[in-house]
């Protein structure tokens, strides 16, 4: 027989069934339930005690009830069907003290953390609160009923969390992707810019050095017209001085 994962969910033996038998899994349990060895002669039993009718009636409403709440477990082995109900047996003080020590066990052995979030220490817990659920039902309904409800609202809140956390980190995932790539293009832009920067240096280097020649030559130029310019009146002023010399020789009568 397979041998599954023990759970902290207390579960009858397993039985057999042929699964040319079974047509659904509640027919399972009542074709189960009736395949009892035949006897030629049915004694005639004496008239049921009405408490223990209704004794028997809570006692199948609770069964009922138990596998609609925590739905036996069912396996192939060999083209049988072996299925596990739920146990039905009530629960004592001792019962659910060593149901702590089993899960404090089990934290330990599968290495569960502590803190934080942990999904063996969940599927742990949740266990337990399974077979608190199912040690309630055997004694009150209802009770059990409401903590099935409790139980329903906290794995509905938690797989709420883990949507907004998946999203979260979808969210931030993209974030990051859209930071990279806007890095990479103002990198790109940088260069760029970098590129421009340069290549304006190198044209203003230029300009200044056509500045500085052109600047020189004038210069060179100015000096050359300044020289010029001063011989030429250097010139005018030798020849001037002849001029009047001259005329004061024809002015001046002679004696």
């Amino acid at each position: 027989m397979i041998s599954l994962d023990k759970s902290l969910l207390k579960y009858d033996n397993p039985v057999l069934v042929k699964t040319t038998d079974v047509k659904s899994p509640r027919a399972r349990v009542l074709r189960v339930r009736a395949e009892q060895p035949a006897t030629t002669t049915i004694p005639v039993p004496p008239p049921p005690k009405l408490e223990s009718v209704l004794t028997e009636v809570n006692k199948q409403q609770n069964e009922e009830i138990l596998n609609s709440m925590l739905p036996p477990r069912e396996w192939m082995e060999d083209g049988h069907l072996w299925v596990q109900q739920v146990s039905t047996a009530p629960c004592t003080r001792t019962d659910v003290v060593h149901l702590g020590e089993k899960l404090d066990l089990k934290l330990q052995q599968r290495q569960a953390r502590s803190t934080g979030i942990c999904p063996i220490r969940r599927e742990l817990y949740s266990q337990v609160f399974d077979e608190l659920i199912r040690q309630m039902t055997i004694n009150c309904a209802e009770r059990g009923l409401l903590l099935l409800r409790v139980r329903d609202e906290i794995q509905m809140t938690i797989a709420a969390y883990q949507a907004l956390y998946e999203s979260s980190m979808a969210f931030g995932i993209r974030s990051a992707l859209q930071a990279e790539q806007g890095k990479a293009d103002m990198e790109k832009k940088i260069f760029d810019l970098e590129n421009e920067v340069a290549e304006l240096k190198k044209q203003l280097d230029e300009q200044k050095a056509k500045g500085e020649a052109t600047e020189r030559r004038e210069s060179e130029k100015r000096q050359v017209e300044e020289k010029k310019h001063t011989e030429e009146i250097q010139f005018l002023k030798k020849s001037i001085q002849q001029l009047k010399v001259q005329l004061e020789l024809i002015v001046t009568p002679k004696k």
